[in-house]
């Protein structure tokens, strides 16, 4: 018996973090659920103290969300010296507990077990919560057709101190979005990621992205492609659309309630096709295509010309070293010297792409009517970009070419590589990084792999102090990504004042950058 009311019985549920039991209220004859947190009796007092809090948070989010398919929290007691939460019982299986016994779940239960959760998912945002940890486990399926999320133990609540140590990731590790991999903070979107990969589970009976270790799982979360889906009939582009790796390319939670409509519905999702990537074609594709075009529903770039044989040209980049050296000598870092720019030919190896999600207009992004404030420009050397009104362009005899309002204070530097000397771009920047380490004061903020446009990508960021031309305290970030397996190489760059810096204008250009055809 708790707290004099709760009398235990049986045990309904278990997990790394505690036990669930059925458990009968004896003041309200009720039947309820009471969470235990044994995870606790067996670790140092530092982290009881951070799994207690985590469990007062929790019941703390849940009371904050007023929605039938959101698990009610009831009370939370302290007993045997740690908390208990008693919570409203429902009677049915979870999500994972009935793929397990009974098979995958049809598209159309599916796409109504989506629409359920992420009605609950909304209810949390605005309420300013994010699960952080939506999985089958936390879905719970009522034998009365109701559909529930639960286990808001590690959600993030705003307003709140986070409780979590540095560098430390939590959450099931197979449905995490790949932004919290990278350590980047979590929002809507990272939930809605982790819907998309419960909902790939509920109709293949597996995780998209579990391997044999958690490391090779995180990896696969960053790097790999989705998995075919085999029985998602009208679900498929669905699923596809919340698991794309950018978080700003996947659906909003209105766009994907009117796509999980139409899957429940037996219908497949128009909206759901501006999300999903068109796949890189082998050239011999790419013939046959030509060659069969009528067979193709959508136009794809023609292959690009063979490259001619010989040597490759050494170029800018392979003095890199020496040129670092030279400024660094000065005190000073012109990210031109890292970069690297072919002036004689701006044709790039052929790429089919896919631009950013299509709104409701119909119209892609890239296409539509810019932010207030910014321009479009048609770069000579075959890209276009937005950038800010009185941005002009710039270069200073390097190959380089930048667009600046003040002389190079702020600035958004473009570099194109027609012939790249490393596999990726993020083992470029690896090699690049350690010449910066001489500048007075670098320090990286990040440097890690993410995904651009659905091809192999790095971004790093960093600052440092620079005592000349601009002198001060000086920040950067640069968006480098491949495409074509590695055919061109492409780098967006931008750099200013850390006093003033502004990383919404960074993600204009990202968003509106389009490579040369």
């Amino acid at each position: 018996m708790l707290a004099d009311r709760y009398r235990l019985g049986e045990l309904i549920g278990r997990g790394g973090m505690g036990k669930v039991w059925r458990a009968h209220d004896e003041v309200l004859h009720r039947t309820v659920a009471v969470k235990e947190l044994t995870a606790g009796l067996y670790v140092a007092e530092a982290d009881r103290v951070v799994l207690h809090a985590r469990t007062q948070k929790e019941a703390r989010a849940a009371a904050r969300i007023n929605h039938p398919g959101v698990v009610t929290v009831h009370d939370v007691i302290e007993y045997d010296d740690r908390p208990w939460i008693v919570m409203e019982y429902v009677d049915g299986p979870s999500l994972a507990d009935e793929v397990k016994e009974s098979g995958p779940l049809s598209p159309a239960e599916a796409a109504r077990v989506g629409l359920h959760v992420l009605g609950a998912l909304r209810a949390a945002h605005t309420a300013g919560v994010l699960h952080r940890d939506v999985k089958p486990g936390n879905v719970l399926l009522a034998r009365d057709g109701r559909v529930l999320l639960t286990d808001f133990g590690i959600a993030a609540i705003e307003g709140d101190t986070e409780i979590t140590r540095t560098g430390e990731i939590v959450g099931s590790i197979d449905y995490l979005a790949p932004e919290r991999v990278y350590g980047e903070a979590p929002g809507p979107a990272s939930d809605l990621w982790s819907l998309g990969a419960t909902l790939y589970t509920a109709v293949e009976e597996r995780s998209p992205f579990r391997r044999t270790s958690p490391i090779s799982t995180l990896q696969a979360v960053v790097n790999d492609e989705l998995p075919r889906l085999d029985r998602a009939g009208p679900l498929e582009p669905v699923i596809t659309a919340l698991l794309r790796k950018d978080p700003a390319d996947r659906p909003d939670p209105v766009e994907a309630e009117r796509m999980l409509l139409d899957a429940m519905e037996g219908r497949r999702p128009k909206e759901a096709q501006a999300y999903v990537p068109t796949q890189l074609l082998a050239e011999g594709m790419l013939q046959e295509a030509t060659t069969h075009r009528q067979a193709i529903p959508d136009p794809v770039a023609e292959p690009a010309p063979p490259r001619t044989a010989g040597p490759r040209r050494r170029r800018l980049r392979t003095l890199v070293l020496v040129m670092v050296l030279a400024v660094l000598a000065g005190g000073v870092v012109g990210f031109g010297a890292m970069k690297y720019k072919n002036r004689h030919g701006s044709s790039t190896a052929g790429e089919v792409r896919t631009p950013g999600p299509t709104p409701r207009g119909g119209k892609p992004k890239s296409h539509q009517g810019l932010p207030d404030g910014w321009k479009r420009v048609q770069d000579p050397e075959g890209f276009s970009l937005a950038v800010p009104d009185g941005w002009e362009r710039q270069t200073d005899g390097t190959g380089e070419i930048d667009y600046t309002p003040d002389d190079g204070n702020h600035f958004i530097r473009i570099s194109v590589d027609n012939s790249p000397d490393y596999e990726t771009p993020y083992l470029h920047q690896l090699a690049l990084e350690p010449q910066l380490d001489r500048l007075p004061d670098y320090k990286r903020l990040t440097l890690h792999v993410n995904n651009f446009r659905d091809q192999d990508a790095s971004l790093w960021e960093f600052t440092w102090t620079e005592t000349k031309d601009h002198p001060g305290l000086r920040r950067a970030i640069d968006q480098m990504y491949n495409v074509d397996h590695g055919r061109a190489e492409y780098a967006i760059y931008m750099g200013g004042p850390a006093a003033d810096w502004n990383r919404q204008r960074f993600d204009t250009v990202l968003r509106y950058w389009q490579p040369p055809s």
